[in-house]
């Protein structure tokens, strides 16, 4: 009696999971390890905007499928000219936002423009400044004329950053978002949780899920917890590869391995002294030892970076390691720079597990080489706004997940100052055309390029790890861009 008694707190948690699996079909609760700074996309490149927020409030007019190919959304039809300059857009009919605005020509053309505008703080920007002109031949059909053959610009249409806005909603996105979407804003309790509820005007197919909440857990061990309860029904990017051994063989929950565009970097502020020198930043990429750091953050289990490509991106290239671990020759080059031992310098890093558990590796392997580094462990708000937006910082360990963003390193401002004529020139003709065969060739010598010039060290790629619940289908387990759709996520008995 007394083994049974020990034992039934736990068959009926495992009972009560149960039940919420089999029986709640229209409800959904998913685990986040950052809550987002806002809810609106073209406002902030933080990859928490796009996973509450990406085709389920806002659509743009294609998307990307788990795949990671173009698909049409809003537009259910577009023509490209030969020359690269004209897209044709026809939209579908009758589809309202979620303030009952109607969906036309300009509404898209309100969107796109406000994302180029001079004044604009869309994180792409750039993209959308190539625009010339955008002409409405009726309210249903899009005439977008670039400036130049633009190669990047349907698949950039498909970024949470091209989402398509209600004029009239523009200044409130950032706390009551209103889009297009199967999903309409409920309710944001700030530190604890976001709800989303069905929208019963959508113009698409009808979701099954009638309401989701995400709830923002950054300690792995609470949200392994909430898992095993049931009471998370799902985790994507689960942020713990050493907890996930407590789902083995777990008859309610799966752990199932995807494809992610995570790039991890040591980021260096280049305008700032002593990182302006090459030679300062190649002798910080040979004093880190990153075979023995994916051992020690990731289990062994990623992949050494050489440039800014994920190697799931078609065009990723093998390359040559360039600065292998080697603190002697890290500490003779520190001597050329003319940079004495004993030098300060300040590491921060946003609350997540990779960055803090690499930072304090990375800290202890360059005063190794002679180098004074304090940690300096900074809110996530704090790090968009200081380091990210205003570029105020020394050195910064950060993940890039955006799909396929090597164009960063000619963006301006950029938040690690690199500017180099031959990256620029390279992405130029990259853009110029869209024979694949050439800008496949284009983006190996811009990897190269990176690679020599090393304006960040570039760490690690790791693969992307979901916990769900088994009765759970339609959830992408690939994360080809910063989302996670559920107008086709259903519970299956």
């Amino acid at each position: 009696m007394k083994t049974l008694l020990t034992i039934l707190p736990f068959l009926v948690m495992s009972l009560t999971g149960f039940t919420r699996a089999a029986d709640t079909r229209d409800t959904l609760s998913i685990g986040l390890a950052i809550e987002p700074p806002g809810l609106d996309p073209t406002r902030g490149s933080s990859e928490a905007i796009g996973m509450v927020t990406y085709n389920n409030i806002y659509e743009g007019l294609v998307r990307l499928d788990e795949q990671g190919v173009i698909k049409p959304l809003l537009a259910q039809d577009w023509n490209i000219s030969p020359d690269g300059l004209i897209y044709d857009f026809a939209l579908h009919e009758n589809v309202h936002f979620h303030d009952g605005t109607p969906l036309t020509c300009e509404t898209v053309k309100f969107s796109l423009l406000r994302a180029g505008a001079s004044s604009s703080t869309n994180p792409d920007r750039n993209t959308f400044s190539q625009i010339a002109d955008i002409s409405c031949p009726d309210s249903l059909h899009v005439h977008i004329r670039l400036q130049r053959p633009y190669g990047s610009f349907l698949y950039q249409l498909a970024w949470n950053d091209a989402a398509i806005l209600s004029p009239a909603s523009g200044a409130q996105n950032i706390s009551h978002p209103v889009g297009t979407g199967p999903f309409v804003f409920g309710e944001w309790q700030r530190g604890d949780h976001l709800t989303l509820t069905r929208n019963p005007e959508y113009w698409g197919a009808r979701p099954a899920l009638r309401s989701v909440t995400f709830r923002f857990m950054p300690d792995p061990l609470s949200a392994s917890n909430a898992l095993l309860a049931g009471e998370l029904d799902a985790y994507p990017s689960f942020p713990s590869r050493e907890i996930l051994s407590r789902f083995a063989n777990n008859p309610q929950l799966e752990v199932v391995r995807g494809s992610f565009p995570f790039k991890a970097i040591l980021a260096l502020n280049n305008t700032r002294r002593p990182f302006n020198d090459l030679r300062v930043r190649q002798a910080i990429a040979q004093a880190i030892d990153r075979k023995a750091l994916i051992q020690a953050v990731a289990e062994g289990d990623a992949k050494l970076l050489q440039s800014h490509m994920a190697p799931d991106d078609p065009d990723y290239v093998a390359l040559p390691d360039r600065y292998p671990y080697d603190p002697d020759h890290a500490r003779a080059l520190l001597k050329e720079a003319g940079i004495a031992p004993g030098l300060h310098l300040t590491l921060a890093f946003p609350p997540i597990g990779y960055a803090r558990d690499s930072s304090e590796l990375i800290a202890a392997y360059l005063e190794q080489i002679g180098l004074n580094v304090t940690l300096q462990p900074v809110e996530w708000p704090a790090w968009l706004s200081q380091i990210y937006g205003q570029g105020a910082f020394d050195m910064t360990v950060i993940a890039h997940t955006e799909p396929h963003d090597i164009a960063i390193y000619d963006r301006t401002p950029v938040y690690f100052h690199y500017h180099s004529p031959v990256f620029h020139d390279l992405l130029g003709r990259y853009e110029a055309t869209a024979d694949p065969a050439l800008r496949h060739a284009l983006s190996a010598q811009m990897q190269t390029q990176l690679s020599q010039d090393e304006p960040n060290v570039f760490l690690f790629s790791i693969p992307r790890e979901t916990v769900l619940n088994r009765h759970l289908k339609g959830l992408w387990t690939n994360q080809p861009i910063a989302g996670c759709p559920l107008g086709s996520v259903f519970w299956q008995p």
